[in-house]
């Protein structure tokens, strides 16, 4: 069941000469904006270039990745939601991920705008680099949860929790982990670093 967005390989996204690229850990309960709005904080305190803006959104129950630029045909294409630019979640799930229900990830689910599929799914132990979420996990003693890797070609809204709530697996904690060629790296919630263009290959 092909998902919208994966008919082919992507083209590597190029940043124009001279232009400013930003890699954000956004934390928890931020939003991806500068201004905040309906009491939840923006992007504004944390000393980011100036000139740069999202390019995509990343939820604001969510942590992870942010990429902000000035380079306004970059933003539009990393934003775009068909644009084919892998992205890659960790997803703490509420329940077992064994492998029917992975496979159905890869297989392709049913959302209501449409047929999804993730480009990789598989368990992955709990990432030790990661710190505790500010405010915690909500984990109920009588259901284990686990930790999942997914890979995306396209970017819907909530879509990898709606995959995951799809096969039986709430997710509990979203964290994106990489768009395209950049990665989180070792950046803590709210440290930023600027990126050069991405390395060919």
């Amino acid at each position: 069941m092909p998902g919208r967005g994966l008919r082919g390989p992507a083209r590597r996204p190029a940043l124009r000469a001279g232009a400013t690229l930003v890699a954000l850990h956004k934390p928890m309960n931020v939003l991806s904006q500068f201004t905040p709005e309906g009491g939840w904080p923006g992007l504004g305190g944390f000393g980011l270039p100036k000139g740069v803006y999202a390019a995509g959104r990343l939820d604001r129950d969510s942590e992870g990745l942010l990429l902000l630029t000035d380079d306004g045909r970059l933003q539009a294409r990393i934003a775009a939601p068909g644009s084919g630019i892998r992205k890659t979640y960790l997803a703490q799930v509420e329940g077992a991920p064994d492998d029917r229900a992975l496979g159905r990830l890869r297989d392709g689910v049913a959302l209501r705008d449409g047929p999804a599929r993730a480009l990789a799914a598989r368990a992955v132990p709990p990432p030790g680099w990661l710190g505790p979420r500010d405010p915690p996990v909500r984990a109920r003693r009588s259901v284990p949860d686990h930790w999942i890797e997914l890979v995306l070609g396209e970017g819907r809204n909530r879509q990898v929790r709606r995959m995951t709530a799809h096969v039986g697996l709430p997710t509990l904690r979203l964290v994106r982990v990489r768009i395209g060629p950049w990665a989180l790296g070792g950046l803590a919630p709210g440290e930023w670093r600027e990126e050069g263009p991405p390395p060919p290959g």
